[in-house]
């Protein structure tokens, strides 16, 4: 396996998010991710609605994909009180362990219409290859 998913308690996590969030509503917050194969990459697309592409931080160290990001709060305005704050905004991170087997050298991305998607080619070492069989004189035949 390529990528392993690393929020098992992300519905926890989001309650405790809510619970913690300081007194303007700013908190830190998770991304949605899919992630897919598509022929000799993987595709991982991160949901980030209100943020802006310079804002993004993405880095990649041994094989942990780390993903930054910064949504602003609204501006508030004298005489405006919030009666329904569920936009999520603040600074927030994910993490994504990548195997052995992918080119982590070569990782693009692109961020299009609130949506960041990485292509993570698979390293040439973890491709299928064809192995050719020979056949020799039986006095010259590798021994087990």
């Amino acid at each position: 396996m390529a990528l392993v998913r690393t929020d098992p308690f992300r519905e926890v996590d989001r309650l405790f998010q809510q619970l913690l969030a300081g007194p303007n509503g700013a908190r830190s917050w998770a991304m949605p991710m899919d992630a897919y194969r598509k022929d000799d990459s993987f595709l991982i697309r991160v949901d980030l609605p209100g943020v802006s592409p310079e804002s993004v931080d993405l880095t990649v160290e041994e094989n942990v994909l780390t993903i930054k990001a910064e949504r602003p709060a609204p501006p508030v305005s004298d005489g405006v009180e919030a009666v329904i704050t569920e936009r999520p905004y603040g600074h927030f991170v994910r993490q994504v362990f990548l195997g052995t087997n992918l080119d982590t050298e070569n990782i693009r991305a692109e961020y299009e219409a609130g949506v960041l998607t990485l292509m993570i080619p698979v390293a040439e070492h973890a491709k299928p290859r064809r192995i050719e069989v020979t056949t020799r004189p039986e006095h010259q035949q590798l021994s087990a």
